[in-house]
């Protein structure tokens, strides 16, 4: 009952502890969800110089043209669009270079000849030349503070955009030389990609922006209670509470437990605000809806054992703090190294192997992965069962280190 009543007086606390999180998880998602998402209207400006104003180059213009995510400018030569972009006034330019249709045809000519005539296909066309021209590059700036990943993608667009060319000239040359009327080039692929998603029922689940941050930027939230929850246990001894809970005959751990129960349930509520924000909220800001059918109660496990793992990080913190302007910068800066070990801001994956290995040892990582097994891999509790086991032992660890080193302390 102090906890709470410790927490009403202090407004500062209730914003950081439940407004902040809230304003955070709609900030990141709408952030993600507009950058994974093609949304009608948006384009980026992209310069495109045209010097082979043929075939090859009117393909490409016109596959980006119909990508709906560029928009191209074409009044810049390429010593202006290079200064365009690296002084950061545009993403990229691609620069197509003079003669790259003629180029391509001459060197597929040449090469089809020369294999239809090792199989001794007499053929009326033209002798194969003696030089085939040298391969053309097709130019491409970039903005030094452009992400990686954008420059991946990009490159790959294009990079298919020529094979694709490159394999129609093939197919037509090989018709003309072997003198067939079936039409090569609109051959389909003969290998192709389907994603198989995980099923619920008849019906495909596919993930989502919204189901990667309500429970990434929910854990979050639980963990920086570390903050409040540590300040008041400095508080308390710098007003001498703590000296009146020793002396009791109540057992001090019986007073840790009084605080686990209290921000337990703050940790409970902050979560299902999340889930609310993500449910009734996100559908009328044009993110899809956080669906948590069938998934509530394992939810609120995970997030109970979750919240232990933060609460005992926090009376650690404060028990070993002495003072308030030691236990909130380093509650905030641990909380934040903590979610960047453990997947909150970069993927595990992306990480290096070293940081991946550390990853292991995060209760956040241990978190995240119980809470990604229900919603997107539709886990049970037993799924999660190593997870919990992890989290909970996390809480009981912090509070065995409080204990120890508040008895040695005092018994000095």
């Amino acid at each position: 009952m102090k906890e709470i009543l410790l927490l009403r007086r202090d407004i500062g606390g209730i914003v950081i502890i439940f407004v902040m999180p809230l304003l955070l998880i709609i900030t990141i998602t709408l952030i993600q969800d507009s950058t994974f998402k093609n949304l009608e209207g948006t384009r980026i400006p992209v310069i495109f110089i045209d010097n082979d104003r043929s075939e090859v180059s009117k393909n490409i213009r016109q596959e980006l043209e119909n990508s709906k995510t560029f928009e191209l400018l074409t009044n810049y030569n390429e010593t202006s669009a290079e200064k365009a972009v690296f002084s950061g006034d545009y993403q990229m330019a691609i620069v197509i270079p003079a003669d790259l249709t003629k180029d391509i045809n001459s060197n597929v000519e040449s090469k089809v000849q020369a294999i239809v005539s090792s199989f001794g296909v007499e053929t009326e066309t033209a002798p194969v030349p003696e030089k085939v021209s040298e391969a053309k590059d097709i130019h491409l700036y970039f903005d030094p503070a452009t992400n990686i990943a954008f420059k991946n993608n990009v490159m790959n667009s294009i990079n298919k955009m020529v094979f694709e060319i490159e394999n129609k000239k093939i197919y037509k040359a090989f018709q003309e030389q072997l003198g067939t009327t079936e039409d090569l080039g609109k051959s389909k692929s003969l290998i192709g990609f389907k994603e198989i998603t995980p099923k619920k029922g008849i019906k495909e689940t596919l993930p989502n922006s919204v189901q990667h941050n309500v429970p990434a930027w929910a854990l979050f939230a639980i963990f920086f209670i570390v903050v409040p929850l540590s300040i008041n246990l400095v508080k308390e001894k710098s007003q001498g509470t703590s000296v009146r809970a020793r002396i009791s005959p109540t057992p001090y751990f019986v007073h840790i437990l009084g605080k686990t129960f209290t921000y337990l349930i703050i940790c409970v509520i902050q979560f299902l605000l999340m889930v609310a924000v993500g449910i009734y909220l996100f559908p009328y800001m044009d993110l899809p809806q956080f669906d948590v059918t069938g998934k509530m109660f394992p939810l609120i496990v995970v997030t109970v054992f979750a919240g232990l793992a933060a609460i005992g990080f926090g009376v650690l913190l404060g028990t070993v703090a002495d003072t308030q302007e030691q236990s909130a910068p380093f509650g905030a800066t641990s909380v934040v190294v903590l979610a960047a070990i453990g997947g909150i801001w970069v993927p595990v994956f992306l990480m290096p192997e070293f940081m991946q290995t550390i990853a292991g040892f995060s209760p956040m990582n241990w978190g995240l992965n119980a809470y990604y097994d229900i919603i997107l891999r539709n886990s049970s509790i037993g799924g999660i069962a190593r997870e919990l086991i992890f989290l909970f032992l996390f809480y009981i660890v912090m509070v065995l280190i409080s204990l120890f080193y508040e008895r040695k302390l005092h018994n000095v």
